[in-house]
């Protein structure tokens, strides 16, 4: 009962930053930096980005941090759930 929690809010987690870095990464291009919405986001998600803008540089004008962290939110979760299923 309580694996099964935890592997839905790990669930749950992934997906709401996810979509938090995907949101951002879309108001980047739409949306002026200073506005609330968008500095809001960009506290939450910048930090959780930093590490990887600081080993993987720009190619061009584009940013492939949100990419990355996405790849490697996807498999630290899934390592995750696949430990917890080991445990049932």
């Amino acid at each position: 009962m309580i694996i099964s929690m935890l592997i839905q809010l790990i669930n749950i987690a992934t997906q709401a930053v996810i979509l938090l870095v995907i949101v951002a990464a879309i108001l980047s291009y739409f949306m002026s930096p200073y506005h609330q919405v968008r500095q809001t986001i960009d506290r939450i998600v910048d930090p959780m980005l930093a590490p990887i803008r600081r080993v993987v540089p720009l190619v061009g004008s584009i940013d492939f941090s949100p990419v990355i962290f996405i790849i490697l939110v996807q498999i630290v979760s899934g390592a995750l759930v696949n430990f917890l299923y080991a445990l049932r």
